[in-house]
């Protein structure tokens, strides 16, 4: 049996073995109905949390804009407001067992809410992110490393919009939410740090331009096989998030998969396994990258070097959440239903991908390479 063989034979194996754990896990009732109040919850974590939940026997409510209506199978009450306004009069007066914070990244967010309730939950999730840690150099973060500090003038005084325009910011203000959670919510905060979230649903296409591209076939551009990578399917941090609850479980973790170390080539073999166009990959190094300034994360989705000032990004520890119940798909299922997913997209949808190179990049980009060798 050759590589080729052996990864289609795991990626098979990966499916047929995990479905039927995770609908036994989901049909299963939670030892008691919560009462989970979820801010946001139409995103894209948020509908597979919901979903999860009410499959556990729990009683939703969720609070957001009322922008995205849903459907869902199941009796779900949903509240409207506006945070950006401080907006919250339709909480006032309520209580509920947990809050889950999904879309917060600014800390004003979290103390607004922590003025309404504060002492009316028994439990307050903030979805964080690995981007908090101010040092990635170093293999093996994990949640007592340092995190960022904000540097300007007033972490109040931003909002959603400055840090959209000046991303070096997103990382000190979710470690500024994070203590603002703790401030807020003294001892009944859970906060989970998730790396890239991906899967079905992904409308930043981070993850989705290689199973998209790969399908195509081709000579694949990519880069260093052996870099490490680490992603987590949005169904895995929902359904650990609503178990979180269920547990009660207090105190930072790191949402991070898979349970052992994957390199880049092996994600991009694991996700060819799963199509059959044959695609071709032409494994570049990250000095070659750099001259063509093709720009990590950005150009190249998922991929951060592994060496230098990012060794560790894609290393983090995540023994803290085994033991806390963290548990993965396989890359064959969250590759599939991707696909699944992006293929019932229109036309026009699909032909503009939110990351990634163009095909016309691509090729420049190959055609260079390869006359380096000449």
């Amino acid at each position: 049996m050759n590589r080729r063989d052996s990864l289609k034979l795991a990626a098979v194996a990966g499916v047929s073995s995990f479905v039927p754990s995770v609908l036994a896990q989901a049909a299963a009732p939670a030892p008691g109905p919560l009462r989970i109040l979820i801010l946001g919850g139409t995103g894209f974590t948020g509908p597979h949390q919901v979903r999860y939940a009410l499959a556990r026997g729990h009683k939703l409510t969720l609070f957001n804009r009322g922008r995205r209506p849903k459907e869902w199978p199941g009796e779900v009450e949903e509240l409207v407001g506006d945070r950006d306004k401080n907006d919250y009069k339709a909480l006032e007066g309520r209580e509920w067992d947990v809050c889950i914070d999904n879309p917060t990244s600014v800390p004003f967010w979290v103390r607004d809410a922590g003025k309404v309730l504060a002492g009316k939950v028994k439990q307050y999730i903030f979805i964080s992110t690995v981007s908090v840690y101010a040092d990635t150099s170093k293999p093996g973060m994990d949640e007592t490393t340092a995190l960022h500090t904000y540097e300007g003038p007033d972490a109040m005084a931003e909002t959603n919009e400055s840090m959209r325009a000046n991303m070096a910011l997103y990382g000190p203000l979710k470690a500024a939410s994070e203590r603002e959670a703790e401030k807020q919510f003294p001892g009944i905060t859970t906060i989970l740090r998730p790396t890239l979230i991906v899967g079905p649903g992904d409308e930043t296409d981070r993850f989705t331009y290689w199973p998209a591209r790969i399908q195509k076939g081709g000579e694949v551009l990519a880069p260093p096989p052996a870099d490490p990578v680490q992603i987590i399917d949005a169904r895995d941090l929902a359904e650990w998030t609503i178990r979180m609850a269920e547990q009660r479980s207090f105190g930072a973790f790191n949402a991070c998969g898979p349970d052992y170390e994957l390199g880049m080539g092996a994600m991009l073999y694991g996700i060819r396994a799963v199509t059959t166009a044959g695609a071709k990959f032409t494994f570049v190094s990250a000095d070659f990258l750099q001259e063509q300034k093709v720009a990590p994360w950005g150009h190249l989705p998922v991929w951060v070097p592994g060496q230098g000032d990012s060794a560790g990004f894609a290393r983090t520890s995540i023994a803290k959440s085994l033991a806390a119940g963290l548990s993965f798909r396989s890359l064959a299922t969250t590759t599939a239903d991707t696909l699944e997913w992006f293929n019932a997209l229109p036309a026009e949808r699909r032909a503009k991908l939110r990351a990634g190179i163009s095909a016309e990049r691509e090729a420049a980009l190959l055609k260079s390479w390869h006359e380096k060798d000449k």
